[in-house]
């Protein structure tokens, strides 16, 4: 069972998103929570990490859980409309980019596909809680 965190970070009608060296596809900036830390402060950290941002007001859009054969994780999935962002990621980031919330790079991961069509159709999940 693991718990991480994502951001949907949203600015001008586009979202910030983020491929990993060791990945193809895009994704919203997050990952796993550490000891101590609270969802709030790993949604944070993951994106100074991640893409040099800094959240200001965010809200939680929802709790999501993938399935697996052996494995369960729980996504944590925040909204941010007010950031900044130097665009400069840690090692682990091979690019950086905002892409219109109406044309995702085609190379979009699927799970993050669907929450930003989510977002994009007002629709977060039942009673707080949805598959991913």
């Amino acid at each position: 069972i693991s718990l991480g965190v994502r951001v949907l970070l949203i600015q001008d009608d586009k979202v910030l998103m983020v491929r990993h060296s060791y990945q193809d596809e895009w994704f919203l900036v997050g990952g796993g929570i550490k000891r101590r830390e609270s969802l709030v402060q790993a949604a944070r950290r993951e994106a100074m990490e991640e893409a040099g941002a800094t959240l200001r007001e965010m809200e939680l859009f929802g709790i999501y859980t993938k399935n697996t054969y052996l494995h369960t994780d729980h996504i944590a999935l925040f909204l941010c409309k007010d950031f900044s962002y130097t665009g400069k990621g840690d090692w682990e980031i091979d690019e950086i980019e905002l892409f219109p919330l109406n044309a995702l790079h085609e190379n979009t991961a699927p799970g993050i596909r669907r929450r930003i069509e989510d977002y994009l159709a007002g629709e977060k999940p039942k009673d707080g809680f949805g598959e991913w």
